[in-house]
C-alpha cells in the first residue's frame, strides 16, 4: 500500500482523470476527499466504491475559484482524516473553443479562474496543513503546442501551470515534492464535448500506440507521482500523449 495512512484531496474528482485518479490513490491506502462541481452522481459512485473496498472517501461541491469553497474542503479534509499529504490539482476545462478575436475579458478571465487559479488557491489553502508530501497538478499537452483551434486561453492557463510546478517545486522543497502531467488526447468527456470524431479517429491513426489514452492511463501516473516511487523527481512537467508530441 503505497499511500497507507495518508490523505488526499482530488479536485474535479466525480468523473474522467479526476475519478480514476481518486480510486487509484485509495486503492493503495490514502483516505481520499473528492471535490466536484457539477458531477454529483459520479462523485457519490466513486465515494461508494472507495468504502466498498474498505477505504475511507468523502466528496463535497465546490467552486474552487471561491475562496470559501476552497477552504471548506480543506477543512473538511484535515477534520475527518487528520492530515493532508497529497494534493491532485484536476479541476479545470476548456470553457469553449473561441479565437482570440471572438473572446471577450469575461471568456478570458472564466478560463484562467478555472485552471490557474483554483490550482493556486487550492495549493496555497492545503500549505497550510501539509509538511510533507506531494503535490501533483494537471496541466495538458496544449502549455506545450498551444493547442487546438480556439484553445489560446486554455492553453496560455496549461502552460502557466506548468511553470507554476517548476516554481513550487523549488519554493516547497525538500519536504513537497511538485509534479505536473501533460495529458494529450485521453478518451474523456473533455474530447466529447470539444473534439469532433474524425480528430480522435485522426490521432489514433497517427500515434506511435495507436489509440487514445485512458483515464487508467492518467491515474496510473498520478499515483507513481503522489508517492515515493517518484521520491527524487520534483518539478517536472510529464507527457502522457501517446507519442504525438516529445518535449
Amino acid at each position: 500500500m503505497k499511500l497507507a495512512g495518508q490523505s488526499a484531496i482530488v479536485t474535479g474528482g466525480g468523473r474522467d482523470i479526476g475519478a480514476a485518479a481518486a480510486l487509484k490513490l485509495a486503492a493503495e491506502g490514502a483516505s481520499v476527499a473528492i471535490n466536484y462541481f457539477a458531477s454529483s452522481a459520479g462523485a457519490d459512485d466513486v465515494v461508494a466504491q472507495i468504502k466498498a473496498a474498505g477505504g475511507r472517501a468523502f466528496a463535497m461541491q465546490g467552486d474552487l475559484t471561491k475562496q470559501t469553497d476552497v477552504d471548506a474542503l480543506v477543512d473538511q479534509t484535515v477534520t475527518e482524516f487528520g492530515g493532508l499529504q497529497v494534493l491532485v490539482n484536476n479541476a479545470g476545462g476548456l470553457v469553449a473553443r473561441k479565437t482570440l478575436a471572438e473572446s471577450t475579458l469575461d471568456h478570458w478571465h472564466t478560463v484562467m479562474d478555472l485552471n490557474l487559479t483554483s490550482t493556486f488557491m487550492m495549493t496555497k489553502a492545503c500549505l497550510a496543513h501539509m509538511s510533507k508530501g506531494a503535490i501533483v497538478n494537471l496541466a495538458s499537452q496544449a502549455g506545450r503546442d498551444g493547442g487546438g483551434p480556439g484553445a489560446v486561453p486554455y492553453a496560455t492557463s496549461k502552460g502557466a501551470i506548468m511553470t507554476m510546478t517548476r516554481g513550487l517545486a523549488k519554493e516547497l522543497g525538500p519536504d513537497i515534492r511538485v509534479n505536473a502531467l501533460c495529458p494529450g488526447m485521453i478518451d474523456t468527456d473533455f474530447h466529447n464535448v470539444h473534439t469532433p470524431d474524425a480528430g480522435r479517429r485522426g490521432f489514433e491513426a497517427a500515434a506511435p500506440v495507436k489509440r487514445q489514452g485512458t483515464v487508467e492511463d492518467v491515474a496510473n501516473l498520478v499515483l507513481f507521482l503522489a508517492c515515493d516511487d517518484s521520491a527524487f523527481i520534483t518539478g517536472a512537467n510529464f507527457d502522457i500523449n501517446g507519442g504525438m508530441l516529445f518535449s
